[in-house]
């Protein structure tokens, strides 16, 4: 094991190549091949700022990490990239464009045709979170993920052919526009995967889903803000759910309780707070106490609370439930038919909040990219844009129940194992481990 705090930038690329393994360039294992021919992609992005998924995303793309304790490098260039806004004083990718020989072209057409004629990469990561967009009177933020994907789609029409897309987090703030972006994915026969980065955590206590399992009843857990966070739990539940047996046939009705009147919808039986405590309790290693009077350690306050009640077309009956105030918890727990005790993990998202959460998903991704197909469904998120914007409409109309006829999304879950941290990393990696370097934006914030 080597001491990852000690390791330079040059220990570091020597050790990438050493302990570079079939299984972390992805499931080809065409270690000759993947280091002979590497994959050219474009980043499209709103915005690349500390932190910002453009951030965590691609340093996994420029620099080697870790992924189930392994030293893991892309073997794939990104030489252009397209950027939407450069906030005053915390910009980085001028600088990161500087340092890893990227150029930023000024339209979406010309980084990926790299100043051509003609589409001249070999994939497109397509990053829309983050930056100053217009909030709708849904309380949505308006990220152009659908305008990034309709110009990314007009560069593979006038050139002929297309590469895998990936779109992080959920598809658009609208379903109809989420629509139409399947349907230019099929009609383009374009790659396609999108999502969350959570489902891919590692699971603690270790947990998979009984194959062909009776579900019940589940619930989804977090701790952060209405329709962002959200979104995360959502892609949480469903990436469990869409196990059970005769796989998913999609969402009948959803409704958001805010405040007392989730308490009264328990009290009513129309959603399980045991259920939410089991997870609570994977989530935090120990009981956690009634639910209605939990405080949060990390600000000894209560804060706000709501649910999304959700209804399947099956019959399952889910819950997502915001409680308490913590960026780094997500939890789930569910009833299985023939187990009297409920099933319950957590989703660790390792050392420095968030920051390693991505590492899994950027591997993913690239698996994506290598082998065009995705290892787990783009269906999952389409029908998550769904939920979300009924979720939000809900919201919107003083919580009325909204019946959800256009969600007839059916598909067949994938085993996506090969993807997921399983926490070798993390004895790597600690809570005590300084983050480690990379690219190490400190540098470009003291400028």
């Amino acid at each position: 094991m080597h001491d990852f705090q000690q390791l330079n930038r040059r220990q570091w690329l020597g050790t990438a190549a050493g302990a570079l393994s079939l299984a972390t360039l992805g499931r080809t294992g065409k270690l000759a091949a993947a280091a002979a021919v590497r994959p050219r992609v474009a980043a499209v992005l709103t915005e690349f700022t500390y932190r910002s998924h453009a951030h965590v995303i691609l340093e996994n793309f420029l620099e080697p990490y870790l992924f189930n304790g392994q030293v893991t490098e892309s073997g794939m260039d990104v030489p252009c990239m397209y950027v939407d806004q450069f906030p005053e004083g915390r910009d980085l990718a001028r600088d990161i464009a500087l340092r890893y020989g990227i150029k930023i072209y000024p339209t979406i057409a010309e980084a990926l045709t790299c100043g051509g004629d003609k589409l001249a990469v070999d994939a497109v990561l397509s990053i829309g979170e983050h930056g100053k967009y217009p909030i709708n009177e849904r309380g949505q933020q308006m990220y152009p993920r659908k305008e990034f994907f309709d110009q990314i789609a007009a560069v593979f029409r006038q050139s002929g052919r297309s590469v895998p897309v990936f779109n992080d987090k959920h598809l658009s703030y609208r379903w109809d526009w989420s629509v139409e972006m399947m349907q230019t994915a099929q009609e383009l026969k374009i790659p396609f995967m999108a999502g969350s980065s959570v489902p891919l955590a590692q699971r603690r206590p270790p947990f998979e889903m009984p194959s062909q399992a009776v579900i019940e009843e589940a619930v989804s857990v977090h701790s952060g803000g209405m329709e962002s966070y959200d979104f995360h739990a959502m892609e949480v539940l469903q990436s469990l759910v869409e196990s059970r047996k005769g796989g998913e046939t999609g969402v009948k009705e959803i409704q958001v309780l805010e405040g007392d009147a989730v308490w009264k919808a328990a009290d009513e039986g129309r959603w399980n707070e045991s259920l939410a405590a089991a997870a609570m309790k994977a989530a935090e290693g120990k009981e956690v106490g009634p639910l209605r009077t939990f405080v949060e350690p990390a600000t000894g306050q209560q804060h706000p609370v709501h649910v999304i009640l959700i209804t399947y077309r099956d019959g399952l009956k889910a819950t997502v439930v915001r409680i308490g105030a913590s960026a780094t918890r997500w939890c789930f727990a569910c009833k299985v038919a023939g187990n009297p005790e409920p099933l319950a993990t957590s989703f660790y998202v390792g050392p420095w909040q968030n920051r390693n959460l991505f590492k899994a998903l950027s591997h993913a991704i690239q698996v994506f990219f290598r082998e065009g197909k995705a290892p787990y469904p783009v269906e999952r998120t389409h029908l998550v844009t769904g939920m979300l914007a009924a979720a939000m409409d809900s919201h919107f109309e003083q919580n009325k129940l909204r019946a959800t006829p256009q969600l007839d999304v059916i598909y067949q879950p994938t085993d996506y194992r090969a993807m997921r941290e399983m926490g070798a990393s993390w004895k790597i990696v600690t809570e005590e481990t300084p983050e480690a370097p990379g690219i190490d934006s400190r540098r470009s914030l003291a400028k």
